[in-house]
């Protein structure tokens, strides 16, 4: 009888829910995929969604701060190029790009590290020995829904790409990741393009001559093959002895058709600053012209200084990022370059290159907004290099002057390759973290802090 009653009570124990007894959360497997978190407390659920085909789930409840993730080795051969897919949806999830991350993990046959050999920042950390950190495929996502693909260089001493699929951070939510692979890829092409600007102080004293001015400049940096030709801020009100109400004009308007019909003789695309009227408003903006002579768009000007704000300029309100024939571009104007927010908005956006059209600009504010963000930054600034401030230059990922404009007339200009990532040594990619890692803006409802 003793014994009867010891066995229902431990079978109830068993069976009770929250029991010190009960079973361990289950973790399954599959086609050689496990799972794993960081602790068992901030473990979520794991489930096959389907087996065939392949869909693999995670599940968070309401607990804050759940992590977990399925993981796979794939064989890789270093030296070799490889294009990581994987689409997922996952209903419930807030902030897709920190809750739904991939990480490829580049390790030797004894799961090491293993040394980064390209691409890999030399100006900095010396004599650090670079390693392969991980990787972040790029996510584009709609609400719900999203794949997460790119194409990597497997290290030389690399021979698997461990795959993580996590779901991390979000609550009351769920994400199932599905048609995954790594195959062997060709190596992208070259994505090399010229990007200059213009050191110039238009004359005026009307916006048409200031317009003109540029004319042999623009021609100038074309016939050294610049792809992006960046000119000054507001050259509409520069030398005039006018106001900004005063020279405001639509967009597209007079000095916006000139540039775009230089744009259209020299097969390029050209940004210049001007005041805009639109209404009873006055902006301050920026103008892309492309090469058919088109306004390919136009972005006004976030952060205004105080002499704006007086002068009754108002702010603008986007961040647009704009497609080329050689990538994507944005723009910021002058007192942008103060705020870190505004080329941040740019390169979450898909920013590859920023025109900056600048009258002056602390120059350690323009090494930092490249930097930060991972972006070329290509300014032209009525600034005199004897000043020691703002520099008519190109700045590379690292924040570094990869050339500057010394004399009035000046073409700053060089080439750079799109296509090529910035590592630094110690942090890998940068700019694949960003989006993974930029902390959740703080609602402007909040009381100040």
């Amino acid at each position: 009888m003793q014994m009867v009653l010891f066995s229902l009570i431990l079978s109830g124990l068993l069976a009770w829910p929250g029991t010190l007894l009960a079973d361990k959360p289950r973790s399954p497997t599959i086609d050689g995929w496990t799972v794993n978190a960081p602790r068992d407390e901030i473990r979520p659920e794991f489930f096959i969604a389907s087996e065939r085909p392949l869909r693999l789930g995670i599940r968070a409840d309401a607990r804050p701060g759940l992590q977990g993730y399925w993981t796979r080795s794939f064989p890789v051969q270093g030296g070799e190029y490889y294009r990581f897919s994987a689409d997922f949806t996952a209903p419930g999830v807030t902030s897709l790009r920190r809750s739904a991350v991939v990480k490829l993990h580049w390790r030797d046959a004894a799961g090491n590290k293993v040394p980064q050999d390209a691409d890999v920042l030399t100006s900095e950390l010396k004599n650090y020995q670079a390693m392969a950190e991980a990787e972040h495929p790029r996510i584009d996502n709609g609400a719900v829904t999203g794949r997460a693909a790119d194409t990597y260089r497997a290290p030389t001493q690399a021979t698997q790409a461990i795959i993580e699929l996590h779901l991390q951070w979000a609550r009351q939510a769920e994400i199932v990741w599905s048609d995954i692979s790594l195959t062997p890829t060709a190596a992208p092409p070259p994505r090399k393009v010229k990007l200059a600007a213009v050191h110039f102080i238009p004359k005026g004293p009307t916006a048409a001559e200031s317009c003109t001015q540029y004319d042999p400049l623009v021609e100038k940096a074309r016939q050294q093959g610049a792809e992006l030709i960046v000119l000054g801020e507001t050259i509409n009100v520069v030398n005039s002895g006018r106001e900004a109400a005063d020279v405001a004009e639509p967009i597209p308007g007079p000095s916006s058709d000139h540039f775009c019909r230089l744009a259209r003789q020299h097969d390029t695309h050209i940004v210049v600053g001007l005041f805009e009227k639109d209404g009873p408003l006055v902006y301050n903006s920026s103008v892309l012209c492309g090469p058919a002579g088109q306004i390919i768009g136009k972005y006004r000007k976030v952060t205004l200084p105080r002499d704006e704000i007086a002068a009754g300029v108002t702010p603008g309100t986007e961040y647009p990022v704009f497609e080329t024939r050689f990538g994507k571009l944005g723009m910021m104007i002058c007192y942008d370059g103060f705020y870190p927010e505004v080329a941040r908005e740019l390169s979450m956006n898909g920013a590859e290159v920023i025109a900056w059209p600048v009258w002056g600009c602390n120059p350690l504010l323009a090494s930092a907004r490249a930097c930060e963000n991972h972006v070329y930054l290509v300014s032209s600034t009525f600034t005199d290099v004897a000043s020691h401030w703002t520099q008519t230059a190109i700045y590379d990922h690292a924040g570094h002057a990869l050339v500057i404009g010394q004399e009035w007339g000046d073409i700053a200009i060089t080439e750079v390759d799109l296509s090529r990532p910035t590592r630094w040594p110690s942090l890998g990619d940068f700019r694949s973290g960003i989006s993974r890692h930029k902390p959740e803006t703080v609602p402007e409802s909040s009381p100040p802090r």
